[in-house]
């Protein structure tokens, strides 16, 4: 897992939320994919709508510009992110994220290698609604201020509790990565962020990160598929 601190800023994330009050929301359900729709209870803004699609396009910008989330995910192909909103009383099970899925509006499909959240409420909005996932370290506890995302194995198990009060409102996306060896993507992730430590101190010279960074995308290009 990693996590990416305001991927959002605040008034970005005021801007999405006034959108999103106005927009109409359909059952969840109607997106949900085999076993997932039996525990699926929650809310999805209109994806046809065009200011959801407009909120669409600015995250999906806001991804292609965000270093961290590129150098752990590699991205090849991102779904269109969805809005989806917990009233009280609403959850999701456990469950795991299709493995193919067809990108709206065209015939590409993608494979998930890695979902991610982005958080829109404030953690003290609400009540519940926790992001769980099971790892190889045990279950883990995802719950986050508005405007930071998590990004995670779309193989995994992972349900949101029950909200037992307020609104818990967050975008949701899923990434078909390069690189599709997940323990690669850790490794070249532990790479990448090496190398951008080592930019920022002066000690280091250029001949160094050079032949870091000839390591790096040689593993790239070994790895990749495209």
């Amino acid at each position: 897992m990693v996590l990416i601190e305001q991927l959002l800023s605040k008034k970005e994330v005021h801007e999405y939320r006034q959108t999103l009050d106005q927009v109409p929301w359909n059952d969840g359900k109607g997106t949900a994919m085999g076993m997932a729709a039996s525990v699926k209870l929650n809310g999805q803004a209109d994806a046809n709508h065009p200011q959801v699609q407009d909120l669409t396009n600015k995250l999906l910008a806001k991804f292609g510009s965000t270093p961290k989330l590129i150098s752990a995910a590699l991205p090849h192909r991102i779904f269109p992110p969805c809005f989806n909103r917990y009233l009280e009383g609403e959850t999701y099970g456990f469950h795991v994220d299709a493995a193919i899925m067809r990108i709206p509006n065209s015939n590409e499909v993608l494979r998930s290698d890695m979902s991610m959240t982005t958080f829109l409420s404030e953690a003290d909005e609400y009540e519940g609604g926790e992001l769980i996932i099971q790892t190889e370290f045990g279950e883990q506890k995802i719950k986050l201020n508005a405007g930071d995302a998590v990004l995670y194995p779309s193989s995994s198990l992972h349900k949101v509790t029950p909200v037992s009060s307020g609104i818990r409102v967050a975008a949701i996306t899923w990434m078909q990565s390069l690189v599709p060896n997940a323990h690669m993507r850790e490794t070249l992730y532990s790479l990448d962020q090496s190398i951008q430590g080592l930019l920022a101190n002066p000690a280091v010279t250029r001949e160094e990160l050079d032949r870091l960074h000839h390591v790096y995308h040689n593993l790239i290009r070994q790895q990749s598929q495209v």
